[in-house]
């Protein structure tokens, strides 16, 4: 049995079906069924309008985003699928933060629902720094389903490192 590095914090039960799964070789086949198709979104203005949409719906009070892009420089080793930056700096006599969102390329061909998970992700750290209560309880709100697409990330990341090959 190998170690499930992405599914490290879920209890043991759940690791054992993921392992069973894995030793039927059906993890692929449940995820495609699951989510049958990818996304749309290939562009870097295309991702801008998705997330604003997304903020403008959920966190209307809230600074600010001043770019949203992929980033190839993304990797999953770093245990990153998405990146929130905020810059500030001097203008005039006052103080400004600029916000950016990267998110990491490979999910430019995965199902609208993972690309979403990641995206409330990053705009809920917009008002929660640190990963809390507080800050699930946000991403929860954004996106009802949020922890059940953040597992099936976790999966598909555990198929793309058992098989090397992208689902979708």
């Amino acid at each position: 049995m190998q170690p499930l590095k992405y599914l490290s914090a879920y209890s043991e039960q759940t690791r054992q079906q993921v392992q069973q799964l894995i030793a039927q070789d059906r993890l692929a086949d449940v995820l495609r069924q699951r989510y049958p198709a990818a996304h749309g979104i290939r562009t870097d203005k295309a991702l801008y309008q998705y997330v604003q949409d997304l903020k403008t719906e959920y966190l209307r009070n809230a600074a600010p985003i001043d770019k949203v892009a992929f980033d190839s420089k993304i990797h999953v080793i770093n245990h990153a699928l998405g990146l929130h930056t905020s810059i500030s700096r001097v203008q005039g006599g006052k103080l400004k933060a600029k916000h950016e969102i990267r998110v990491a390329t490979m999910f430019k061909e995965t199902p609208l629902e993972f690309l979403r998970m990641i995206a409330v992700h990053e705009l809920a750290h917009v008002k929660e720094k640190q990963h809390d209560k507080a800050f699930y309880k946000l991403c929860a709100y954004m996106e009802p389903n949020y922890h059940q697409y953040e597992f099936d990330v976790r999966l598909y990341l555990t198929q793309l490192d058992l098989s090397g090959q992208r689902l979708w």
